[in-house]
């Protein structure tokens, strides 16, 4: 068996990529999308009638330019996630502005507009994830929502501080960012790689899974950003990983043995101390942690970068 193949058996596998092509080559449970992929892909002439959708229905929806930008973007998000839906048979996940990154109303708002759009088009909630930036006030936005039966998938994840404040907000899953955690220690380190087996974004992902399980959350770990196959076996058994079209490939094309390396099981019987998740525990550890502290931030940025392309590009074709 490839090493795909074998991977599903003990992990869902996700789909990174906002390329409806690859979903279908590859089958995943889920897919997951953010601001980059979705810019990406508008710009690609098979996805036009999605965008041309969107900006129609912010016209005929409100007549307010700036209004009408907003629902042209939210709408062209969950054209593409109701797309993605007609293709996997799990969850899509739809992210919320970063911009909206440190207001907690603000993200509730709009994650309660995006859920409302993929109703109103047949979409159960129970389908969807609402993807939001594992800042403070991102975390306490997911809190209510999750009350509210909104699931949401806390992204921009790189510490165990965030990881275990959203564990106690009832967040349904994270995505810490297995990847940016490997750049941040390279550069830092000033080498060109790092065995998989000590790569630090592994263990970062391997503790927080050590971490809810042994514990008893119900929340699930998705590892995200993924550089090579290397760092994906040595997660195998997480519960989620989420992989992009090209790592997807050399997985399917590998022959091999992979063993399962996460389990539940073993992870009850660690000797771990829970970690405080009150505010200035969060914001104090956080502050002890310059790697997670930056990655978040030039996650946010980057996000952000990619949103205002796309309402650019949206703002020119619509003549908003």
């Amino acid at each position: 068996m490839n090493l795909l193949d074998q991977l599903k058996t003990c992990t869902q596998v996700v789909a990174d990529t906002g390329d409806f092509n690859s979903m279908l080559a590859f089958r995943p449970t889920d897919a997951t999308t953010n601001p980059s992929l979705i810019y990406a892909s508008a710009k690609d002439e098979a996805y036009r009638p999605l965008v041309d959708e969107a900006i129609a229905y912010a016209r005929r929806t409100t007549s307010n330019p700036a209004e009408r930008l907003q629902k042209a973007m939210d709408r062209v998000a969950v054209n593409f996630g109701l797309r993605i839906l007609d293709i996997v048979p799990g969850r899509v996940s739809t992210e919320v502005d970063a911009r909206l990154s440190f207001d907690t109303e603000g993200t509730i708002r709009k994650a309660r507009e995006l859920i409302a759009l993929y109703e109103e088009a047949g979409a159960p909630r129970e389908r969807i994830l609402i993807k939001i930036a594992a800042t403070w006030e991102g975390i306490r936005a997911a809190e209510v929502l999750e009350r509210e039966g909104i699931h949401c998938n806390l992204t921009l994840l790189f510490s165990l501080a965030q990881a275990a404040c959203c564990a106690e907000a009832g967040v349904r899953l994270i995505s810490p960012f297995v990847g940016r955690i490997l750049d941040w220690h390279k550069r830092a380190r000033g080498v060109d790689s790092i065995p998989p087996t000590e790569d630090p974004g592994v263990l970062s992902v391997t503790r927080i899974y050590n971490y809810y399980k042994h514990f008893g959350y119900p929340t699930q770990v998705m590892g995200a950003s993924f550089r090579s196959i290397g760092e994906i076996v040595e997660l195998a058994g997480c519960d989620l990983l989420t992989i992009s079209p090209a790592l997807l490939h050399e997985l399917e094309s590998t022959e091999g043995v992979l063993e399962k390396k996460l389990d539940a099981d073993q992870s009850k019987t660690l000797l771990l101390e829970r970690v405080p998740t009150d505010e200035k525990s969060f914001r104090w550890l956080m502050n002890e942690d310059p790697m997670a502290t930056e990655k978040l931030a030039e996650g946010i940025r980057n996000f952000t970068r990619d949103i205002v392309r796309l309402e650019e590009m949206l703002e020119t074709e619509a003549r908003m």
